[in-house]
């Protein structure tokens, strides 16, 4: 039995922001190095009703959808729900999901991102609860309360349902394909640029922040900074640390009410490329580019820690020109969420002498939390894991454009706005 992980499902965890447990109500959250057999037995607690739904597509049922049905037959009317290959995390497939389980009382998603979220968010449009039985440990969403859904165009982080339970067998992980598994290491490397930028924004803007989440990743980033390698060996116990460390990091974002913990300028990013990376690229997983836009957001971070405060002006980009960029009508979009953080020249001048008065001691105390852009260099390429832009199929030149352009898609202050604003983002991120 992990003791940290019954210690959250049991409400037996203090949270070191208040010393008590968190004020949400987790999932039951289990890693075992097996779970067959068990299947049935993990969700009868949760006294589903009579018509389940297993959500799977053609891989993961393969995998281990095929497994749960049988499993949970003697539980009531288990009815199959295969989406087409490669599902897309977006409306029209959140519509369609809705619309196939309409008579079902509960979900069980059986699979990794894009069938988690599809089914949390379904879930929650529909009132019903769901668990998810995880495929790959590909990405650190299972246990969050949003799931990132494609609405007209716009890749959106948005409130969902979270899952009663979160069940991981780490003999399945551990035989995913290997690219998968370089994908959930590259989305759980984020967690030093996220705290960062979350950090930051703290400090300048007086947003919410929290130290709960990072505290529950203490204990296995290290392993999963210094021996990546195994994650890609087939090593089961190497396994555990990945699959607690995506977890967990979902966690953080539950008990945070939001993604912020765990998805800031590094996310942007990757979703920006999602929206509009060049027709006809190969597939890549979330966690790929995730892990390449990291290297980036911990480089330009380290920059900006090590130079003197920077100095804002205020912000060029209007609103004209953003829908001139992106496009009509995720311009606009955009523009509701960049509005908030635009400077203009008063905020510009206040926000400048924030930062003389307190850059020495923000600086520093930013870079506690953060992790040098070698180390995590370093741990992707132990796993053979992407570290640039050609090797997640991008050119120079779109992959800057998607730095210079990822701050404008969420109102979320992260050092892609300060180094827009001050320093010059393109000579940041080109250095």
């Amino acid at each position: 039995m992990d003791l940290l992980l019954d210690r959250l499902s049991h409400g037996r965890w203090a949270d070191p922001d208040t010393g008590r447990p968190p004020d949400v109500a987790l999932p039951a959250l289990v890693i075992e190095r097996s779970l067959r057999g068990l299947e049935a037995e993990l969700v009868r607690p949760f006294g589903f009703g009579r018509r389940i739904a297993v959500v799977s597509d053609p891989a993961t049922r393969a995998v281990l959808g095929g497994r749960v049905e049988r499993a949970l037959g003697g539980l009531g009317d288990v009815r199959p729900i295969v989406l087409p290959d490669r599902p897309h995390a977006d409306m029209g497939t959140v519509t369609a999901l809705c619309r196939d389980t309409a008579t079902d009382d509960a979900l069980v998603a059986v699979g990794s991102g894009t069938i988690n979220d599809l089914c949390k968010y379904a879930a929650a449009k529909a009132g019903k609860p769901y668990v998810v039985f995880a495929t790959a440990p590909s990405m650190n969403g299972y246990a969050s309360m949003n799931a990132a859904i494609t609405v007209d165009g716009h890749k959106k982080s948005l409130a969902a349902a979270a899952p009663l339970g979160v069940f991981m067998d780490l003999e399945v992980l551990a035989a995913a394909p290997a690219r998968m598994i370089r994908a959930g290491l590259g989305d759980s490397l984020c967690r030093p640029t996220a705290q960062a930028d979350w950090l930051l924004s703290h400090r300048l803007r007086g947003t919410y922040y929290r130290t709960s989440p990072f505290a529950l990743l203490a204990e296995d980033e290290p392993v999963l900074l210094d021996h990546a390698d195994a994650l890609v060996a087939g090593n089961v116990e190497a396994m555990r640390h990945l699959a607690r460390a995506l977890l967990l990091s979902g966690i953080g974002m539950t008990i945070c009410h939001g993604s912020y913990p765990a998805s800031q300028g590094e996310h942007l990013i990757s979703h920006f490329i999602d929206m509009f990376a060049p027709a006809g690229r190969a597939p890549c997983f979330h966690g790929e580019q995730v892990g390449v836009a990291t290297l980036t957001m911990a480089r330009i971070q380290e920059r900006m820690l090590s130079g003197p405060a920077p100095a804002p002006v205020p912000t060029g980009m209007d609103r004209k020109a953003l829908c001139a960029a992106l496009g009509a009508v995720i311009g606009e979009s955009c523009w509701r969420e960049f509005a908030p953080k635009r400077l203009d020249g008063a905020r510009a001048a206040g926000l400048g002498r924030l930062l003389a008065e307190s850059w020495p001691e923000t600086g520093a105390e930013i870079t506690r939390v953060s992790v040098p852009a070698e180390r995590l260099d370093r741990a992707l390429a132990r796993a053979g894991a992407p570290r640039s832009p050609a090797e997640i199929g991008l050119d120079p030149a779109f992959y800057a454009h998607a730095v210079a352009h990822a701050r404008y898609l969420r109102d979320r202050y992260t050092f892609l706005d300060l180094a827009d604003d001050s320093a010059g983002l393109a000579a940041l991120a080109a250095a």
